[in-house]
């Protein structure tokens, strides 16, 4: 058992004194067992001073002339993450399936099969082009089925999806065009692949590699997502490229280019005031679905009909692409060839772990009050497993989904409307409104559920309606990801500011309290971020693609050791933030960065404890109703901040004193959100 962190100093066994550690443990943060008095141990941390006059306290510091002495990075203590993770989540496990039955879970399930199937089809076409028919429709379908199934199943965090990403994407065909040339089963390599992956990702979980996350901060996030959004706009030019110069190219970039406005309208509309709030919902959540669907039969219609496009290959029901088992014959390839795969293992586990974890701080971001805790161990053991039976099956290897992941967390999240009859100015044409999010539904139905409804697209009939669907639909397809993707990233809203006319400043911008040197360091902090993309973008566009992962990783040492240098820890507080809350970044130590609480008042930024924020015009709820003026209203946006109780004083609530906490607030959302069903998003 781990050994318990008390604020009183300990005498060791050499006679020193050691002081009390906090932040980043060597082991996980829940290494330290709960105390027989919760409330005695809760006081300590309240009034830590009280310590200061204890006799046998002083005395034992008097006689000591040693100083103190910090922990060793090197002790690390094996599998203490993912005992932790699992004695953390499992009081909740029987709830995640009670608390299903809420009317959110129905149009999430829904929603977020849409969001999944979509982009695993124009990731399914690039492969299938550029592996040559190795990876197709059904392996990229069933490789989204075995994530889904088994993090719903056994995941501390149910709420991540799990499926095929762009990163993946690149990663496969990049070594496919490596291997090709030698000879090599390209399948049997890629199962070694996924095997010394499956090894590297337990290595990482039993040694609490997770506790690094607290470096992980808004900084690589964005980088990372400004690259993925460039990925998909380049995906959807290269699925135009290969359709030659004649009549069926120009009519794909027409459907192409229809198919991004129209889903964009869609998706505007579904942000604005206009039209009910249902119709509002309908449009966002299932716009672009339906538009694939119109514009699938729209090719069809009049002169078009004359005109031959390349619609998206399919295989055989529930078979592989390929003629092959879906158990690949691994022992089938050479000594030599199963250690060259190590380095690709090393470069995959890389990428996965950055990707996933990031997918899974940015689904429990601050703004979702979530009450459930997480488990970023556990969930990387159960990656590695779903890694190595993807590489034996012949899959592409799944991992946490950017942006599907928050979405799903957004789509759960049930929220009330009020209308608001007392305006200040009756001039005034904004809309204004009363919004508040009253709770989210933690559950694992859903994933499931849109797991299962992944397993059912498999089959016979509707891999003949997927064959319909036309090329040029899905580079509109990528082009509305890409767009939208680069819309929500942090990189760009720092840009839209920078560029903004200071004559007409925005002052619930965070960013509009920056002095003329901040506004210079902006700059350069948006420079940084735009290299730091460029040189990832760069090195996949040469045979050294699979060596993007570590360009991505060396972001996080440059955003914890090299911008404090250069940056005051004010404008880093502006400029960049924590990724998740500290509720959830107790499992991994806490965070590193962002704002206290005075300095979040004075920034304008998310305060717990029920105050009233707004930030750019949109209103975050803290369990209180917030004021939201604006002329477009996130239907779906969750409240921040004021959810996340971390334990007063810095320390961190474990065992039962969490498992209470939780039950607590659930009861305490329940309460607060029974009136509010009617207007539920």
């Amino acid at each position: 058992m781990g050994t318990q962190s008390s604020p009183h100093p300990r005498v060791d066994a050499e006679g020193g004194v050691s002081q009390p550690t906090s932040g980043l443990h060597t082991g996980s943060e829940a290494d330290i067992q709960p105390p027989s008095n919760p409330r005695r141990r809760l006081s300590s941390h309240l009034h830590p001073q009280h310590h200061d006059n204890h006799p046998n306290l002083t005395t034992t510091t008097t006689h000591s002339s040693k100083p103190p002495r910090a922990p060793k990075w090197y002790k690390i203590r094996l599998f203490r993450g993912m005992i932790n993770d699992v004695r953390r989540r499992t009081p909740y496990y029987w709830s995640d399936w009670i608390d299903a039955w809420d009317y959110r879970v129905v149009p999430a399930t829904v929603y977020m099969y849409f969001a999944n199937l979509l982009p695993a089809l124009a990731f399914s076409l690039d492969m299938f082009t550029r592996t040559h028919m190795n990876y197709g429709v059904n392996e990229v379908l069933l490789a989204s089925v075995l994530g889904s199934v088994v993090f719903a199943l056994a995941a501390c965090q149910p709420l991540v999806i799990v499926g095929v990403t762009g990163p993946i994407t690149v990663f496969n065909y990049t070594v496919y065009d490596i291997m090709n040339p030698t000879g090599t089963n390209y399948l049997a390599f890629m199962c070694w692949i996924g095997l010394w992956a499956l090894v590297l990702h337990w290595i990482l979980a039993i040694t609490n590699s997770c506790n690094w996350l607290r470096y992980v901060t808004r900084f690589p996030c964005d980088i990372f997502g400004f690259y993925v959004a460039c990925i998909y706009l380049e995906k959807g030019v290269q699925v135009l490229e290969l359709l030659g110069r004649e009549e069926p190219f120009y009519l794909s970039i027409m459907v192409a280019l229809l198919v991004f406005i129209v889903a964009y309208i869609c998706s505007e509309l579904g942000n604005s005031s206009l039209f009910d709030h249902q119709v509002r919902v309908f449009l966002k959540d299932y716009g672009t679905p339906l538009t694939v669907v119109f514009f699938s039969g729209f090719v069809h219609i009049g002169r078009m009909r004359s005109v031959h496009l390349e619609n998206l290959p399919t295989g055989i029901a529930f078979e592989p692409t390929l003629e092959r088992s879906w158990f690949i014959r691994f022992w089938e390839i050479s000594v030599g060839d199963v250690f060259l795969a190590l380095p690709f293992g090393i470069l995959l586990t890389v990428l996965f772990w950055f990707d996933h974890n990031v997918s899974a701080l940015i689904a429990q971001g601050t703004e979702f009050p979530l009450v459930k805790p997480a488990g970023f161990h556990w969930d990387i053991f159960l990656l590695g497993l779903t890694t190595g039976v993807a590489g034996l099956l012949g899959l592409p290897f799944p991992n946490g989904l950017i942006p599907q992941a928050p979405f799903h967390t957004a789509s759960l999240c049930v929220t009330e409307v009020v209308p608001a009859s007392d305006l200040d100015d009756p001039k005034e044409h904004s809309p204004r409104f009363m919004t508040r999010t009253t709770r989210v539904v933690e559950q694992r139905v859903s994933n499931l559920a849109q797991g299962l409804l992944t397993l059912g697209t498999m089959s016979g009939p509707l891999l003949v309606v997927l064959h319909l669907i036309p090329q040029g639909v899905l580079a509109g397809l990528f082009f509305i990801m890409g767009f939208q993707a680069l819309q929500g990233n942090g990189i760009t809203a720092k840009l839209l500011f920078l560029l903004r006319d200071r004559r007409q400043p925005d002052p619930g911008n965070p960013l509009s309290r920056l002095d003329k040197r901040g506004r210079k360091m902006a700059w350069v902090f948006v420079g940084i971020e735009i290299l730091g993309f460029a040189a990832t973008f760069a090195i996949t566009q040469t045979v050294a693609a699979v060596g993007f992962p570590v360009v991505i990783l060396a972001l996080i040492p440059v955003r914890a050791l090299v911008l404090p240098l250069w940056f005051r820890p004010e404008e880093l507080a502006l400029l960049d933030a924590p990724t998740a809350g500290k509720f959830v970044m107790e499992s991994v130590g806490g965070s590193y960065g962002g704002m206290d609480e005075e300095e979040e008042r004075r920034a304008g930024g998310v305060v717990a404890g029920g105050d009233e924020i707004e930030m750019d015009g949109v209103g975050f709820d803290t369990g209180e109703e917030t004021e939201v003026v604006n002329d477009k209203v996130p239907d779906h946006a969750p409240g921040a901040g004021g959810a996340h109780n971390p334990r007063p004083g810095g320390g961190v609530f474990e065992g039962q004193e969490l498992a209470e906490l939780g039950e607590s607030r659930v009861a305490g959302m329940r309460r607060r959100g029974s009136a509010g069903a009617r207007f539920g998003s």
